[in-house]
């Protein structure tokens, strides 16, 4: 009986129009609680499946969403954070009956050809993107093909755009006034340029030591690329110049840096002190556990899908909204209190 059903049928038998029934098939928020209660118990009692083909059709949308992740497939695929962060996404694209596609670039300009290549197709209501990258050229392509967006990270020009982010700034704040609190005063940090987050955090890092008056030294500053290798090279070059104590930007380039520690015999706290930032699971699986700041990144990748589709159901997109999400100081074991001499 249910497949022979019709929305003309259903519209009959809850005394609305077809029109009101595609609304609440396609889960259109303009529509009242009670009709929309009324429709949905017809729908329910009589058993009736919807032909997914002919809703989308009717409804001009596909359902499909994409996530763009402008980083190597090395790093997706071996950096907790961006497995942890497609997953919070998929998750909030089910809850909100998306479908999602992942996209991952290699380069800036096969981020372009990759971006040219969705947005002809046709095929999605719109676009997650990771601002991995400082430059965000993609964000004109975005705008001038009328495309809903939302970037997980702020962009580089962030004026009028949507994004979703952790307060990356109190972040490299809450790390290195933690250090201080315990004693260190030759905090050394390792941090990245790669992207707006790492500029914050080393921000944060800096204001804390300014504000407790505590000279910012640059032979105490190492660059990565969120690499365990670079946390690692960086940590080489770092010890030379003998700091007490390091913030590392991030879980994976702490691993590396530990790594560089125990093979010039140095230990963790008790030689020198390390805190990092993400609080993804090697963090508590390292030895010793890594004090972290933490991020929420399945609240930032779900808040994102929310905000995706939100832009989507309404066709609103401005007023821009810049969603910070807060964070907080894990401590564990691989910060004790500085040994004074």
């Amino acid at each position: 009986m249910s497949n022979k059903l019709t929305i003309q049928r259903i519209a009959e038998l809850a005394n609305v129009s077809k029109a009101t029934v595609s609304r609440v098939l396609n889960e259109y928020p303009h529509v009242r609680p009670e009709v929309r209660e009324k429709v949905q118990k017809v729908i329910s009692e009589t058993g009736y499946q919807p032909n997914n083909i002919a809703r989308l059709l009717a409804s001009d949308r596909s359902s499909i969403i994409g996530l763009v992740i402008s980083a190597s497939a090395q790093m997706v695929f071996n950096d907790p954070y961006f497995p942890a962060l497609t997953e919070a996404i998929s998750s909030g694209a089910a809850d909100n009956n998306l479908i999602l596609s992942l996209f991952v670039s290699y380069t800036e300009k096969q981020g372009r050809d990759t971006l040219n290549g969705i947005l002809a197709a046709g095929l999605f209501d719109g676009l997650i993107i990771t601002a991995d990258h400082k430059g965000d050229a993609i964000i004109a392509q975005l705008q001038e093909a009328d495309i809903p967006f939302v970037f997980i990270g702020r962009p580089s020009e962030a004026e009028g755009i949507n994004y979703v982010d952790a307060d990356n700034v109190k972040g490299g704040y809450l790390a290195a006034s933690h250090l201080i609190d315990l004693g260190y005063r030759r905090i050394g940090t390792i941090a990245s340029d790669q992207n707006t987050a790492g500029d914050d955090r080393l921000a944060g890092y800096q204001s804390a030591l300014r504000e407790r008056g505590i000279a910012i030294e640059k032979d105490l500053l190492a660059y990565g690329d969120y690499t365990l290798e670079s946390g690692y090279a960086a940590m080489k070059e770092l010890i030379r110049r003998k700091p007490e104590a390091v913030f590392v930007a991030s879980d994976t380039m702490a691993l590396g840096a530990l790594r560089a520690l125990r093979e010039a015999g140095l230990r963790v706290p008790k030689d020198i002190a390390l805190i990092s930032h993400d609080d993804l699971p090697p963090a508590i699986q390292a030895d010793p556990p890594l004090t972290t700041v933490q991020q929420q990144i399945a609240t930032t990748g779900q808040m994102a899908v929310e905000k995706l589709a939100q832009i989507i159901m309404t066709g609103k997109a401005y007023p821009a909204q810049h969603i910070i999400n807060p964070v907080k100081l894990i401590v564990r074991a691989s910060c004790g209190a500085a040994q004074l001499n």
